[in-house]
C-alpha cells in the first residue's frame, strides 16, 4: 500500500477507484477514472473542474454515500483538494 501512496497509483485503493467512477460517470468527462492522479487537484491546474462542478460532486456523493457536501463546509478547500481527500472524507461519512 505506501508504494501505491507513493505512486500516486488508485489500483491498491477501492474508495479512490469507486470516486474516481463517479467523477467521470457524474461530470461526464472523457477520462478514464484510473487516470485520474489521486494526489493532484481537482479544481484549476487539476481537472480544471469549477464551481459547478462541486455542485454535480456534492449531488453525486449524496445519491451514492448517503450524506450530504454542504456549501457552506468551511472545510470545503481541503475536502475538494484532491481525489484522494475528497475519498478519504467521503469513507470517513458514509452512511451507505
Amino acid at each position: 500500500m505506501a508504494e501505491a501512496t507513493l505512486k500516486g497509483a488508485l489500483t491498491e485503493v477501492p474508495i479512490e477507484i469507486e470516486v474516481a467512477q463517479l467523477l467521470v460517470h457524474s461530470l461526464n468527462l472523457e477520462i478514464n477514472p484510473a487516470a485520474i492522479d489521486p494526489v493532484k487537484p481537482l479544481f484549476r491546474e487539476g481537472l480544471g473542474l469549477d464551481s459547478i462542478d462541486a455542485l454535480e460532486i456534492a449531488l453525486a456523493v449524496s445519491k451514492q454515500y448517503g450524506f450530504q457536501l454542504r456549501s457552506d463546509d468551511s472545510n470545503n478547500v481541503e475536502i475538494f483538494a484532491s481525489l484522494r481527500s475528497l475519498s478519504s472524507h467521503i469513507q470517513q461519512h458514509r452512511t451507505r
